[in-house]
């Protein structure tokens, strides 16, 4: 899966601005970003469900997404179930949108009802489910067909702890498949124990992208030491010093030598304490984007 170059506007507003990516198959891949950063209308270019005004996307290298829609498995951020359908009826009718004969969805649809727990919902109608259980029919509606890609939007959103692991386990087990699995999450720590790669978007641009592991390997150290902030005043490799009392917290270059660092710390103060981290994903997350604004999408398109 392949962005190349792509650029969204509605009107004026540039929502996605010259997205290039390269999605592994066979991975879980995250997008994260502020609200209305451009994750969602990604996430519709590439089920295609919109279109870029200019630029490329290729799934399964298709260049229409219509021609492998078959093999996609969609769950939007803005969810809405057909409330005066039948559960079973509502997984079986997405089932067979994509392809299923009846009676092959509607036991699919069992066997999903069973692992997520409802199937004693089956025949009731989905104005009755609670919120969080309509996301989990609404899941089983997206898997019902065995996609190959899976897109989701803030899969874990209304999920109890119990079936957010329900969750994580299906995404893992499609990607053990050699399935893909492109999710958006505001929970930093589940895109860092659950994707490979991520890609950090904010005002519709990729500000980082990569493995998990080498977005992290910027070191954050830890250091408790007898003097005040101005220890650490004009040390090349040191990127922002957060100091509370005797406490300061530096973020490293990752390019720089951090025992040539630490020995200068060393020699300018007395150390009764330090750790060297890689830096977690949230701690990235608002080193990039801080306190800056995001773009100004619409509410359908963060």
């Amino acid at each position: 899966m392949t962005f190349e170059e792509t650029r969204k506007k509605f009107g004026t507003l540039v929502a996605l601005d010259r997205l290039s990516l390269q999605i592994p198959r066979g991975s879980v891949y995250g997008f994260i970003g502020p609200n209305g950063a451009g994750k969602t209308t990604a996430m519709r270019i590439l089920v295609g469900i919109s279109k870029p005004t200019s630029g490329t996307i290729k799934v399964f290298d298709a260049d229409d997404v219509k021609d492998v829609r078959h093999l996609i498995g969609y769950l939007p951020e803005e969810k809405g179930l057909y409330k005066r359908m039948r559960v079973i009826d509502y997984i079986v009718y997405f089932g067979r949108l994509n392809g299923m004969r009846k009676k092959d969805a509607i036991t699919k649809a069992k066997a999903l009802l069973s692992e997520f727990q409802l199937l004693e919902w089956e025949k009731e109608k989905c104005q009755a489910l609670s919120k969080g259980m309509g996301q989990k029919v609404q899941l089983m509606a997206t898997l019902v067909h065995d996609p190959i890609l899976m897109v989701l939007d803030e899969p874990f959103s209304g999920l109890d702890p119990v079936n957010v692991e329900v969750v994580r386990s299906i995404i893992l087990n499609k990607v053990k498949e050699n399935s893909t699995v492109i999710l958006s999450t505001h929970i930093m720590e589940q895109a860092e124990s659950l994707c490979d790669a991520v890609v950090l978007i904010n005002k519709g641009k990729a500000v980082l992208e990569g493995p998990i592991d080498e977005i992290r390997k910027g070191d954050v150290v830890s250091v408790d030491h007898d003097g005040d902030v101005s220890v650490f005043d004009g040390l090349q490799g040191i990127v922002s010093v957060k100091q509370i009392g005797r406490a300061a917290t530096l973020q490293v270059d990752p390019e720089f030598d951090l025992q040539t660092l630490l020995k200068t710390i060393f020699e300018r103060t007395k150390v009764t304490q330090f750790n060297a981290n890689s830096a977690s994903l949230h701690e990235i997350f608002i080193r990039e984007v801080g306190g800056s604004k995001a773009s100004s999408e619409t509410t359908a398109d963060a």
